[in-house]
C-alpha cells in the first residue's frame, strides 16, 4: 500500500500541487522563479503615478543628483589627491546638486583644483548619486539610496515604490481575475468545446461503427480492417501529421489531383478556418477511432454468441441484434472510452500544434495550447509561468467535472453492481 500511495503522491498529487501553487504567483521569464531584486527603471518611472506615486517625486527619482559625501572624497583623494580632497570636504561637504555643471562651477573656486574642464567633469562624476537602473537586493537597500539622494517619502509611498521596482515573483490572485476579463480566454474556452465535442463525436461515433461493421465478417478480413485502422494510433505524431500536411499543403497530393478540375492550388488545411477545423477533427478523430474500435470490438467479442444464435432463431435480424443484445452491453465501454477520450482531448494539444499551432489567427488555439503557448512557448517571448499554471490548473478542474458528469450520465453505480441474480 505504501509504494502505491508514493507513488500516487510523487506523480499524481505533487504536479497538481504544484501547479496550484505557481497559480497563486507572478511568476514569469522577467522575475525568474528565485527570489528577485529591487530596479528602478524608466518604466518604473512611468508606472508609479499611475498607483499615487507624486509624479513630483516620480521625476526625482529619475534624476541624478550630486552628493558631496565621505564616499565620493574618499575616491575623488585617490584619484586627483588629498590636497583637492580637503578643500571640496571643507568647502561643499554635504551639499547637494541638481547636476554635473553646477557642481563643477563651484569646484572651479577652488585652489587645488584640475586645471582641465574634462579633469573637473570627471571628479565630479565621482559624486553622482542615482538609483535609476540599479539592482538593489533588499527594499531596505532601495529606501537608503533613496534617502542618500535627498528624497524623502513617507510610508505609503515607500510601499509603491518597493512593490513597483520589485523585479521578483511575488503571490497573486490576478491571473484568474485576468483570466476571467481577456477575451482570448473565451476564445479558447469556445474552442475547446468546439475541438471536444466535434472530435469526440467522430472517435466514438466513427470506433463504434468500425467495431460493429468487423464484427460481422470473417476473422481474418476483420484482423486486417482493424489493422489498417490501427495505424494513425501507432504512428509518431510527427510522421502521421507530415502525411496530412503532404496532403493539404499548396503543393500536395490534394491541390495538385484537385487542379485537374480547375481548382486552385492552396493550403487546404489552413486556407479558412473550417479548413483548419475539418483537419484538425479528422486528425484527432481517426486517432480516437482506432482506440474505439479495438476497444469495442473486444467487448463485443465477450458477448455470449450463444445470446445472437437465439436471437436469430426468434426471427432478430441484424440492426435488432445491434440495438437490443450488442450496444446495452457496450455501455461500460463507451463510458470508459468517452471519458477517457474526453480527458484526453481537453488536456492534449499536440496534434493541434504540429497541424495548425493554433492558426490560422488562433481560430483552432485551444485552452491546453493556449497555457503552453503562455507559459513556454510565447510568440512575444515574454513567457507568464504563474499565468500559464493557472490555466492548467483549471483544466484539471474541468478534467474532474467533466468525469463526475460521466459517471452520474452512464450511472455508474449500476455498471458496478452485483448483478441481480447474485444480490
Amino acid at each position: 500500500m505504501a509504494p502505491a500511495l508514493l507513488i500516487t503522491g510523487l506523480f499524481f498529487l505533487a504536479p497538481v500541487i504544484l501547479t496550484a501553487v505557481f497559480s497563486f504567483t507572478s511568476m514569469s521569464s522577467g522575475t525568474g522563479i528565485s527570489g528577485g531584486a529591487y530596479s528602478v527603471s524608466e518604466q518604473t518611472i512611468r508606472e508609479l503615478p499611475e498607483r499615487g506615486f507624486p509624479q513630483e517625486t516620480a521625476d526625482l527619482l529619475a534624476k541624478d543628483v550630486y552628493r558631496i559625501d565621505e564616499a565620493g572624497l574618499s575616491d575623488l583623494s585617490a584619484n586627483f589627491g588629498e590636497p583637492f580632497s580637503k578643500q571640496v570636504r571643507k568647502a561643499l561637504s554635504g551639499k547637494v546638486f541638481d547636476g554635473r555643471k553646477a557642481l563643477v562651477t563651484e569646484m572651479k573656486k577652488l585652489r587645488e583644483r584640475p586645471r582641465s574642464v574634462r579633469q573637473l567633469k570627471i571628479s565630479a562624476d565621482l559624486f553622482k548619486r542615482s538609483i535609476l537602473n540599479i539592482r538593489f537586493d533588499s527594499k531596505a537597500a532601495l529606501l537608503a539610496s533613496v534617502s542618500d539622494i535627498g528624497i524623502s517619502l513617507d510610508a505609503s509611498q515607500q510601499t509603491i515604490l518597493a512593490e513597483t521596482s520589485y523585479t521578483g515573483w511575488s503571490w497573486t490572485t490576478d491571473n484568474y481575475k485576468l483570466i476571467s476579463s481577456m477575451p482570448s480566454a473565451f476564445r479558447a474556452a469556445g474552442n475547446t468545446f468546439i475541438y471536444v465535442t466535434l472530435t469526440l463525436s467522430v472517435s466514438i461515433g466513427l470506433g463504434l461503427l468500425l467495431a460493429l461493421a468487423t464484427f460481422y465478417l470473417p476473422k481474418g478480413q476483420a484482423a486486417a480492417f482493424r489493422a489498417i485502422w490501427i495505424l494513425p494510433r501507432i504512428l509518431p505524431p510527427v510522421i502521421y501529421v507530415m502525411m496530412w500536411k503532404w496532403l493539404t499543403w499548396d503543393t500536395g497530393f490534394l491541390s495538385n489531383f484537385l487542379l485537374n478540375f480547375g481548382i486552385t492550388p492552396r493550403n487546404w488545411m489552413l486556407h479558412s478556418d473550417i479548413n483548419a477545423w475539418v483537419c484538425i477533427v479528422l486528425i484527432n478523430g481517426f486517432v480516437g477511432a482506432s482506440l474505439g474500435m479495438i476497444l469495442f470490438s473486444s467487448a463485443m467479442r465477450a458477448i455470449p454468441a450463444s445470446m445472437l444464435h437465439a436471437s436469430e432463431v426468434d426471427g432478430a435480424n441484424r440492426r435488432q441484434q445491434i440495438w437490443h443484445i450488442i450496444l446495452p452491453q457496450l455501455r461500460w465501454p463507451i463510458l470508459f472510452t468517452t471519458a477517457y477520450s474526453t480527458l484526453s482531448l481537453i488536456a492534449s494539444f499536440d496534434y493541434i500544434y504540429l497541424s495548425t499551432d493554433g492558426g490560422p489567427g488562433r481560430s483552432t488555439e485551444v485552452w491546453a495550447l493556449y497555457a503552453f503557448h503562455t507559459a513556454l512557448n510565447n510568440y512575444g517571448g515574454a513567457l507568464q509561468y504563474g499565468l500559464g499554471a493557472a490555466l492548467a490548473l483549471m483544466l484539471v478542474i474541468i478534467g474532474i467535472g467533466a468525469s463526475l458528469f460521466y459517471l452520474r450520465i452512464f450511472n455508474f453505480n449500476e455498471l458496478v453492481a452485483k448483478p441481480r441474480i447474485e444480490q
